[in-house]
């Protein structure tokens, strides 16, 4: 049997050095917001022969007053512009000076425009489905193991959970701000709907130690508290990282072949799913066992 639990400070250590690295990148970079949270226009253009010059482009558009244009090529031959919110005319009068510029065809591949206050109750939505989610998930798991109140209060595996979920969130919006900062790459409503895919991931996961945690209290095995939680992580790590595995070789061929719409989408899961394997065993399960070590200390100190 592996000592997991015995040797978690090491764990602690590579958890706590992901963390200072996310934290440095979120307060000195941030996220780099899309289109869904800005408020603004997206086209994104496919040019029948060779992509003409970024310059080209720029110069062809300033015409239109379009306001600050962000041109990023995709591909060999595409281009993403993104711009201030425009009308169905304006679209249609930029296509036509695109045609001019390249002098030949130019296939739309998607449009979307969305304005700024729709942008801005979004990022209202989406900061509230996250906290909601994690209030619900604490008092989920505090009821779930609510015949579980020896040696440690049922409530504080709920708290360790939300511990662990947070420890998630932070590392994978550390590494989307750190890929904005140097790729370019931005956060919309798909990246949320991904943190809260990831949210659910990760607690299920969490769920599955502690509840073979609970049944190996009832059946009074493995020795001292610490010792339970150890045999309990061994007896499901197999099973978590099987789980994992088979979830991201699935993400990986959408990185790879999903297109560019997506990309991120399931990078932010790959990401995330990894993350949240690795802090259910590591970290979620290591913080119940510290928790009762220092529930111990205490009631020594106060004797």
């Amino acid at each position: 049997m592996v000592r997991i639990i015995q040797r978690r400070a090491i764990a602690y250590v590579g958890s706590a050095t992901l963390l200072v690295l996310g934290l440095i990148a979120l307060f000195n970079w941030g996220l780099r917001l899309g289109l869904d949270f800005t408020g603004g226009s997206l086209l994104e253009v496919a040019f029948a022969t060779t992509r003409p010059a970024i310059e080209a482009v720029d110069t062809g558009l300033a015409k239109l007053e379009l306001g600050t244009i962000n041109i990023q090529p995709v591909g060999e031959r595409g281009a993403i512009l993104r711009f201030r919110e425009v009308s169905e005319a304006k679209h249609q009068e930029i296509l036509t000076v695109l045609r001019q510029v390249a002098s030949g065809d130019v296939a739309e591949r998607r449009f979307e425009s969305v304005g700024p206050i729709i942008g801005t109750e979004l990022k209202s939505r989406s900061l509230w489905a996250i906290s909601l989610s994690l209030f619900f998930i604490v008092i989920y798991i505090a009821w779930a193991f609510r015949k579980v109140s020896r040696p440690v209060a049922s409530w504080k595996y709920g708290l360790s959970a939300i511990i662990a979920l947070v420890h998630d969130l932070l590392i994978v919006l550390g590494a989307f701000s750190a890929l904005g900062h140097f790729a370019g790459v931005e956060v919309d409503s798909l990246f949320v709907t991904a943190l809260l895919t990831v949210l659910g991931f990760s607690v299920h996961d969490t769920i599955v130690v502690f509840d073979r945690t609970r049944e190996n209290l009832f059946r009074g095995l493995g020795g001292d508290f610490e010792a339970t939680v150890n045999q309990s992580v061994n007896e499901t790590i197999v099973r978590s990282i099987n789980t994992s595995v088979t979830t991201l070789l699935v993400l990986f061929t959408l990185y790879l072949f999903g297109g560019e719409s997506i990309r991120y989408f399931a990078l932010a899961l790959i990401i995330g799913i990894t993350i949240g394997t690795y802090s259910s065993v590591f970290v979620a399960s290591p913080l119940i066992v510290d928790w009762h070590l220092l529930s111990l200390r205490g009631r020594v100190v106060k004797k």
